[in-house]
């Protein structure tokens, strides 16, 4: 049972994780209550969660629209922010209990940084910041005794998973994956797909970005960067599997054989929940799995010949160092170029393929060495796509 209300900072309040999180506290008003909400550029909706919410702060990154939010909320006790500096002070404020890193990409992974250091629990839905610098958060919140609770479908399951066996050796980890909209596709098919086309996910809702992720298999890419650290692994414990119901959200294979797996229907609100409530489980109302109306779950390898991201996160794993950090990069330039009509959906690979060849590599990167790269890749990048033709961008 949760005595006290818990104080939860979302970063990235108006995005699709951060609008679940705010209908997990709004359904639990005793259990959570929203203390910072923080947005880059959405201030219509970030001024609404504010006056529904009535957070103690509101952060708007983007500097140009601080007077705009602030004017709507001048009735209001919020205070209101502006700038990501305010962001990376904010999560260290003595009365927050637990910080939700939803901010898109490298952005999220500074304002983590100061929040592990200041001994904040982490809910996190920012992949990027573990693919990126996974060996320094991990070391830190070692260090400064924090709980880093995944907030992905599929890590959360994996954690679900291995609640109770903590003196059990881990076999392996068997993600799963949808397979996107693309699943079974062909190159041919491939290489005139729309931004339309690959933004209809067949089961999940979520933001853009991540969407394109999906449909590139890129998401399961950087989930296995993501879940190297998370769960101390190395490449050949990590398994993926095509499972295109998504109702079984990942599995964990024991040294004796066995497979515990944690399953539900596709909602993102239940991993949200489990974490900001962790280590207690909290009755609610979501719509309950029905084993009568799925006979079927399937299963199939997945085709990492056509959809080259996967592979190519599984061989940065295997190099290390700052490999991740400019696969990431790379992919962040490389959707943006697609989303915007210019690049190609298979170019996407290419593009984060060169980069992983020509970009300064460090076996043994420090945090200046991450912000280096990051700038550096996404330098490279946007070069790359504005040299090359961009229909016949592809191998």
């Amino acid at each position: 049972m949760i005595n006290n209300i818990k104080n939860v900072s979302i970063l990235g309040s108006t995005g699709s994780i951060g609008t679940q999180t705010l209908e997990v506290i709004g359904e639990n008003p005793s259990l959570f209550r929203a203390y910072v909400l923080t947005a880059q550029n959405n201030a219509d909706l970030l001024i609404a969660q504010a006056l529904q919410f009535a957070p103690a702060y509101v952060i708007i990154c983007n500097e140009s629209k601080y007077q705009y939010v602030k004017d709507a909320l001048a009735s209001t006790n919020v205070k209101v922010l502006a700038g990501i500096a305010a962001v990376n002070e904010i999560v260290t404020h003595p009365d927050i209990d637990i910080v939700l890193t939803a901010m898109m990409g490298f952005a999220g992974l500074e304002p983590t940084i100061n929040a592990i250091k200041a001994g904040k629990d982490i809910a996190l839905a920012n992949k990027e910041t573990l693919v990126v610098a996974g060996e320094l958060i991990t070391d830190l919140a070692k260090l400064h005794v924090v709980n880093i609770l995944p907030v992905d479908s599929e890590h959360s399951a994996i954690f679900q998973c291995l609640a109770g066996e903590k003196e059990n050796e881990i076999e392996k980890i068997i993600l799963t994956a949808s397979g996107g909209p693309f699943r079974g596709k062909s190159l041919e098919f491939l290489t005139d797909v729309t931004r339309e086309e690959a933004l209809k996910h067949p089961n999940w809702v979520m933001g853009a970005k991540i969407t394109i992720d999906s449909a590139s298999l890129m998401n399961k890419g950087l989930e296995v960067i993501e879940a190297k650290w998370l769960f101390n692994l190395n490449a050949n414990q990590i398994d993926i599997v095509v499972h295109p119901q998504s109702i079984i959200h990942s599995m964990v294979q024991f040294q004796d054989g066995s497979i515990k797996a944690q399953m539900g229907l596709p909602d993102m609100k239940l991993p949200i929940q489990y974490a900001l409530a962790y280590p207690n489980r909290v009755k609610n109302n979501f719509k309950r799995f029905d084993f009568a109306n799925y006979p079927n779950l399937s299963f199939e390898k997945p085709d990492i010949n056509t959809f080259r991201n996967l592979a190519l996160a599984f061989e940065a794993l295997k190099q290390g160092g700052n490999m991740p950090c400019i696969i990431n990069a790379a992919n962040e330039i490389a959707v943006a170029g697609f989303l915007n009509n210019g690049l190609g959906f298979l170019a996407m690979s290419d593009v984060i393929e060169q980069c992983m060849q020509k970009v300064s590599f460090y076996d043994k990167p420090t945090l200046d060495d991450y912000l280096n790269t990051d700038k550096e890749t996404r330098i490279f990048a946007q070069n790359l796509i504005k040299q090359i033709p961009l229909k016949t961008f592809t191998n």
